[in-house]
């Protein structure tokens, strides 16, 4: 009995090597792919700058706190990165309208689209790697990264 157990456990174990394995493969590869995409955006730039980018593409105009913490970068470097990319007129402030004090970054119209052009070769990137997925497959992948990431668990 006890040798049955040893031998599950050691089975667990390697199972879950093999998950860090595939989720470091993945984080891996994921952090290239924005490290090209970042590139693509403007190859001048560090690629920190388009993580700034794509927050205010995702929630819209931003005070540099928010940017900070949605980046996980200290304000010093967001204020750095958001000067950089005022001057090659990616980004624009101004004044809060809620709060005259405060100042709101958002994105131009030119930096949206720069953006939006770099976005859709990362994705054509990740198309490409479930394109030939039948839906029941994607379906289930999804579940699983759902559950993963702490969300809707379904048995």
């Amino acid at each position: 009995m006890e040798n049955k157990i040893h031998d599950q456990n050691s089975s667990r174990v390697q199972l879950e090597l093999n998950l860090g394995e595939q989720l470091n493969a993945l984080i891996s590869a994921s952090h290239a792919l924005n490290v090209r995409t970042a590139a693509l955006f403007d190859p001048a730039l560090q690629p920190a700058a388009f993580l700034i980018v794509r927050c205010l593409l995702s929630y819209g105009p931003a005070s540099a706190t928010f940017l900070a913490e949605s980046t996980a970068m200290d304000r010093s470097s967001v204020t750095r990165l958001v000067t950089q990319l005022k001057r090659l007129n990616y980004v624009k402030s101004e004044t809060h309208p809620e709060d005259r004090r405060g100042v709101l970054i958002s994105l131009t119209m030119f930096g949206r689209e720069k953006a939006l052009d770099a976005l859709k070769e990362k994705e054509n990137e990740f198309y490409k790697r479930i394109s030939t997925w039948e839906d029941s497959k994607l379906e289930a992948f999804i579940g699983m990264l759902k559950c993963f990431n702490g969300q809707d668990c379904q048995d």
